[in-house]
């Protein structure tokens, strides 16, 4: 049996830093803190402490396990090798279904924010058809595109926080507001949970494995820039929105930074940070569009999803087929419903997700080890422990989405013997 076409090594480890960058600073960094300080008040930055310790230790497990095996597919194939293949496809389900979604939802936010009223939908339909397009075209356009992206949303978020600290009284008592630990630790690790999907992005560069040139060394080191400078951006935002407006107005407030902005007397900075959301939202899309497809070529490669979707492009050497069908999955979404408010299941998949990487990086030879096994130990219970405080609804469609996928596997395996 011939090997299946491989995609092209074309990113070092500066693009594959900021494909990671781009799929962390999305528009969560913009709208994520108003449910964590709902849930916990001025206790988010605990609750952020905690999130970006979860983040380590999954990006850990990630490294090691990309280093091993930098194929497409991420976790999914890490699930395979490491513990089987029933593992190996929950975790694909669940990247697959959830982060779908989730490219839906970054859609419409994008739209939200620069779609004239009455034109979300088709405005959000026209945004993932061009960014599909930018990827079919080849990873190092894909590269390109979130370069530009995240430069301009890291100059709004400058523009941002310098104008909070300069055109607006800041008061770091605001901060505090009823204690760190007036909502109690359930809250705190609510808003971890909360947070925490916001860091989950670095999982797109091991996603593209197979893209890195020299794997063994790129990966680890891409997926620590990407997330230590993500964790070093959401800290200094937390600590300016909370001394700027204090918690109660960063819960009540769905664009917490602009509305931080719009109360100083730099007004010219709300418009800018806006438009950095709406951009944000883009280049997430981009990044979450290059991560499904390069899952799907590695399901499809083992018939965990129709093997069609397993084509490489002769000459952009991209999964063109599972890419473009994905963009047709995630416009028809678009078209029947609004997920901004209502993608739960996607935290549950995610979490998933990260439960079987760690697991899978647990049963590495010391050989392939590069970090102790307590971080594993302590990512793996960390994702059981955020999934006990999602919302009830959250967890009967994550329940309910894994029920989907495990009957249809069984129905291919049963057709298959």
């Amino acid at each position: 049996m011939s090997n299946p076409p491989a995609l092209a090594r074309r990113l070092g480890t500066f693009d594959a830093s900021v494909i990671g960058l781009g799929s962390m600073i999305g528009a969560g960094v913009f709208a994520a803190f108003t449910p964590a300080a709902a849930a916990a008040g001025s206790g988010l930055l605990i609750g952020l402490v905690v999130a970006a310790v979860v983040a380590f230790c999954n990006a850990t497990s990630s490294a090691q396990l990309a280093a091993v095996y930098p194929t497409s597919g991420g976790t999914y194939v890490y699930g395979r090798e490491r513990l089987g293949p029933w593992p190996g496809f929950l975790a694909g389900w669940g990247f697959v279904i959830g982060k779908t979604a989730s490219a839906a939802a970054m859609a419409m936010t994008f739209a939200a924010y620069a779609a004239p009223a009455g034109w979300e939908r088709p405005v959000a339909i026209t945004a993932v058809i061009v960014l599909a397009a930018v990827n079919y075209h080849g990873v190092t356009r894909t590269a390109g595109l979130t370069r530009i992206l995240v430069v301009l949303v890291l100059a709004a978020l400058a523009i941002g926080v310098a104008a909070c600290w300069r055109g607006s009284s800041q008061d770091p008592a605001k901060m505090l507001g009823d204690g760190l630990l007036a909502h109690g630790w359930y809250g705190i690790l609510q808003s971890a949970g909360l947070l925490f999907f916001a860091f989950a992005g670095y999982a797109r560069i091991a996603t593209m494995g197979e893209e890195v040139r020299d794997p063994t060394r790129t990966i680890p080191r891409a997926i620590g820039i990407a997330l230590g400078i993500t964790i070093i951006i959401y800290a200094i935002i937390a600590v300016t929105l909370l001394a700027a407006i204090g918690p109660d107005a960063v819960a009540a407030n769905p664009t917490p930074l602009a509305a931080a902005v719009e109360t100083g007397t730099i007004s010219w900075a709300g418009p800018v940070v806006r438009a950095g959301a709406g951009i944000a939202a883009l280049g997430a899309l981009l990044a979450l569009i290059a991560g499904l497809g390069r899952t799907s070529l590695a399901m499809a490669r083992e018939h965990d999803l129709p093997h069609w979707l397993s084509a490489v492009h002769p000459r952009y050497k991209v999964p063109h087929r599972a890419e473009t069908t994905l963009a047709v999955v995630i416009c028809a979404i678009i078209s029947v419903a609004d997920l901004r408010g209502a993608i739960g299941f996607s935290s549950f998949g995610v979490l998933i997700y990260y439960l079987v990487a760690n697991i899978a990086a647990f049963t590495q030879p010391e050989t392939d080890r590069r970090y102790p096994k307590a971080l594993q130990v302590l990512g793996a219970v960390a994702c059981v422990a955020l999934v006990a405080t999602l919302p009830p609804l959250s967890v009967t469609l994550g329940v309910l989405m894994f029920a989907a996928g495990i009957i249809l596997r069984l129905v291919r395996l049963s057709r298959k013997s």
